[in-house]
């Protein structure tokens, strides 16, 4: 199984991806990372892993998705894993992988989900809303913005204390436990 990672900035996620699947030892391959920043993190901790990175700018996206499926084609990419990604997918790469492209989101949707909703955006939308919990929601990707069918969601409490900065790091830490076991599910469910 070749997956192939979007990620825009950090890419802790698509490491902890990467690592997660080397040290189980499962039949998962990080064979390709994906990113419209040239500047991203992610393209450092791409070359430690030893794994090819292709930029493509938000132009290529939106107006050659061509060029992106030949490239996913290229790496005999079979799922499409979304991690810190923050275009949205162009309709003609769903149809190419239907189902078989899976985004995490940093909130429990539907709430606080949708255009521009990503990062610090969802944690202080959550903490000014007064909500009693958050967590992360790990979905199919369809063309509209976070409505894919639903894989899992995990909580976490928001309590009176909680940052913005504070609720990210709780976030992350469910993104850290979870992200990589649910995928693993979805991938060798399939086999």
């Amino acid at each position: 199984m070749n997956i192939a990672i979007f990620a825009s900035g950090n890419g802790s996620n698509a490491e902890n991806i990467y690592h997660y699947f080397k040290k189980n030892n499962l039949p998962v391959t990080v064979a390709l990372i994906v990113t419209n920043n040239p500047n991203a993190f992610v393209i450092e901790r791409a070359k430690k892993m030893n794994v090819p990175v292709e930029v493509f700018y938000k132009n290529d996206f939106y107006r050659h998705p061509e060029k992106i499926i030949a490239q996913l084609k290229k790496y005999a990419v079979d799922y499409i894993v979304l991690a810190g990604f923050l275009l949205k997918i162009h309709p003609e790469i769903i149809r190419a992988y239907p189902n078989k492209i899976i985004n995490i989101h940093p909130s429990l949707l539907p709430k606080f989900g949708g255009k521009g909703m990503y990062g610090d955006n969802v944690h202080k939308a959550v903490i000014e809303a007064g909500e009693k919990e958050s967590g992360i929601t790990i979905h199919f990707v369809n063309e509209e913005y976070d409505k894919g069918e639903i894989i899992a969601q995990y909580k976490i409490a928001v309590n009176e204390l909680d940052t913005t900065e504070t609720l990210a790091k709780k976030i992350h830490n469910l993104e850290y436990k979870y992200f990589p076991k649910t995928l693993e599910k979805v991938f060798l469910d399939e086999k």
